[in-house]
């Protein structure tokens, strides 16, 4: 499940615990069919993806006198004026080679449009508020912060044992998350340290060149896409949890690894102050010698590490799946 993906999973679960008027709509395609089903989500339309979007849902619902409708994804229907829309972030322009020609002319054209016939937009960041305010022009009063939170299967483990002695790292391969950064940082981490680091999540062609350089030998290995529970799992026993991206409008998975007690290293750009504090090391994504610096620093300071993974169970204490949905039902009824 993606970032985005989880965030309107989440919210829609805890807002069906504090609403009784609230409909869920989807279309015959459900991916995500336990949580359909704990939601009672009501199929509608004959259309899938972007035609389900533009075309059955506003037919649905101007059939029903034009209801409210809160879309949690990044998209919403056009021509339907009555929503409130969410945008977590604009990659697509600050980073367009990570996405494909169609991908970005569509965002482009379109994300300005609706912003232009909503009534309020949600977004998960102070940081991508300036920011979307700053490239649209949009309007600050009409924007509210939605925060990402930590699912609750993602705990500490009460097992005891020594972690293993491994580095880890989570995420899609777009290059905007800074994996070419990552691994040539990782490859100057002398191997007297005999450390390992697993990638897990999606991979590409991309990956190629550095997954089979010769200098990184078996010291990385990447696993693909993986299940929560095999994600828990890494998280509990890794060193420490790595994330270098360049951008981000939220960064969900430095939480996750903090929910799971594990140290986080992380870039100190975009939203990952705001989120992180000083709850993990963050470093210039761009500057590979500091991040080998701060895994070296890591590696020699076992109590540095201790002191970061009570820092981060104090941090996630901040951002909670139930206040946010709360924030979105204050944000409904001021509609």
């Amino acid at each position: 499940m993606t970032g985005v993906q989880r965030f309107a999973a989440e919210l829609c679960l805890q807002l069906a615990r504090l609403r009784d008027d609230v409909i869920f709509l989807s279309p015959r395609d459900i991916k995500q069919v336990d949580i359909a089903s704990r939601l009672n989500v009501k199929v509608v339309g004959s259309r899938s993806g972007h035609l389900w979007e533009q075309w059955d849902l506003p037919f649905f619902l101007r059939k029903k006198g034009c209801p409210l409708l809160v879309n949690l994804g990044n998209t919403a229907p056009l021509l339907y004026l009555n929503k409130v829309i969410t945008l977590h972030d604009i990659s697509y322009l600050r980073y367009p080679k990570t996405y494909s020609w169609g991908f970005r002319y569509c965002y482009k054209f379109f994300i300005p449009l609706l912003l232009g016939t909503c009534k309020k937009l949600l977004t998960v960041s102070g940081f991508s508020r300036d920011e979307i305010c700053s490239q649209y022009g949009f309007s600050r009063e009409k924007i509210h912060i939605i925060h990402n939170a930590v699912s609750e299967k993602f705990t500490v483990s009460h097992e005891t044992g020594l972690r293993r002695g491994y580095f880890l790292a989570v995420s899609s391969h777009h290059y905007h998350k800074n994996f070419h950064g990552l691994l040539a940082a990782f490859n100057k981490l002398p191997e007297k340290y005999e450390m390992h680091m697993i990638v897990a999540g999606s991979t590409h062609p991309n990956y190629q060149p550095l997954e089979f350089d010769k200098n990184l030998g078996n010291k990385v290995s990447f696993v693909g896409r993986v299940s929560d529970e095999e994600l828990v799992d890494l998280y509990r026993n890794a060193f420490c949890f790595l994330f270098p991206s360049l951008y981000e409008g939220f960064g969900l998975p430095p939480l996750e690894a903090q929910a799971c007690g594990c140290p986080v290293i992380a870039s100190n750009a975009a939203a990952m102050p705001e989120v992180l504090g000083e709850s993990a090391i963050l470093v210039d994504p761009l500057n590979d010698d500091a991040l080998t610096e701060a895994m070296e620093k890591l590696v020699l300071d076992p109590k540095l590490r201790e002191s970061l993974i009570a820092a981060g169970t104090e941090n996630i204490e901040r951002f909670s799946w139930l206040l946010s949905a709360r924030q979105l039902s204050c944000v409904i009824d001021s509609v």
